[in-house]
């Protein structure tokens, strides 16, 4: 049997969804986006990665890091999922535009500055 994804590996799926989206996202405007549906699809499936990862995330570490909206990112992944018929474009143009950045850098200093040793034996 595998062993449970921990927090450190729901952070990396986090910080590559984000990568993925910034990524496409570079050099086009969310017009173009807009007219590519696999595009289009693609970058919300990404913000689901995010959303689920999140979602994944143990208590005690979204607890230990408040300043991030967990609720609010997890809330968005049920949205995406199971409202999909309801997602409205402008909605997702903001998240690209101001809130992946910022979730961007809060993962990769939480990557950066925790003892992921130290976590786990902590947090088992």
């Amino acid at each position: 049997m595998r062993e449970p994804i921990r927090d450190k590996g729901r952070l990396e799926h986090i910080a590559q969804a984000i990568e993925n989206v910034l990524d496409y996202m570079a050099g086009k405007s969310f017009d173009e986006l807009s007219e590519n549906k696999i595009g289009y699809y693609g970058i919300i499936k990404c913000i689901e990665i995010v959303g689920e990862a999140s979602y994944k995330l143990s208590l005690q570490f979204k607890t230990a890091h408040p300043e991030t909206p967990w609720n609010v990112i997890e809330k968005m992944r049920h949205v995406l999922v199971h409202g999909y018929y309801q997602v409205n474009p402008e909605d997702i143009q903001s998240v690209i535009k101001y809130d992946l950045d910022p979730l961007r850098e809060q993962v990769n200093r939480y990557l950066a500055e925790t003892d992921w040793d130290e976590w786990e034996k902590k947090n088992k």
